[in-house]
């Protein structure tokens, strides 16, 4: 799964008890800031829980294409404190806001470099098939990529390799009461085991 303040309160112990026809929750993507100032509220909630359940977690930044990629950057690393068996850092970046594409890829690639210089540790990109397509590729080609494309069963549709696939925005599991999004690894365990930060 992956959340942020519209989930509001979650019961984790319920997330991480969940087994549905052999389906369980066995990681989460949490949202933890977005711009350069803000953080959302429910994050360092989500944080902890997740951590007390034992749930491999990771942060994600929802990336503004109109602002400073460093102060961007800075206002995710300095709220975000990953240890050993968390998830890369994840960029969210899916709205072009008017800006031209060159200068998306200019801030992407900024911010990219300053969070993977500051944790050691190349982060994941979060987007749809549409966005990579129109913004992103082939530059970014070299990036985990996490793609968002729903309506089909087998596989998203897109031309590149991918590491998670956000399959469905309309689920619901135990302990969260509003809708949320389902994520499936492209991977067996062992390759999961080697994502995670050691």
């Amino acid at each position: 799964i992956d959340v942020s303040r519209y989930q509001s309160n979650i019961n984790w112990q319920d997330v991480k008890e969940i087994n549905i026809r052999g389906i369980n929750v066995d990681f989460a993507f949490i949202k933890a800031t977005e711009g350069t100032d803000l953080v959302d509220e429910r994050f360092g909630r989500n944080w902890v829980h997740a951590a007390k359940q034992k749930l491999p977690r990771g942060a994600y930044h929802f990336f503004n294409t109109r602002r400073s990629a460093a102060e961007q950057a800075g206002n995710f690393v300095q709220r975000v404190k990953l240890k050993p068996g968390d998830l890369p850092p994840v960029l969210d970046v899916e709205q072009d806001n008017g800006v031209s594409k060159e200068l998306i890829q200019q801030r992407v690639a900024e911010w990219l470099l300053l969070v993977e210089r500051n944790y050691g540790v190349k982060p994941i990109i979060y987007t749809n098939v549409d966005f990579y397509n129109r913004f992103l590729s082939p530059r970014f080609d070299n990036y985990p990529l996490w793609v968002a494309h729903y309506l089909v069963k087998d596989r998203p549709r897109i031309g590149r390799k991918w590491l998670f696939w956000q399959h469905s925005e309309s689920a619901h599991v135990n302990g969260i009461d509003s809708f949320v999004d389902f994520n499936v690894f492209n991977g067996d365990s062992a390759d999961f085991q080697q994502l995670l930060i050691r």
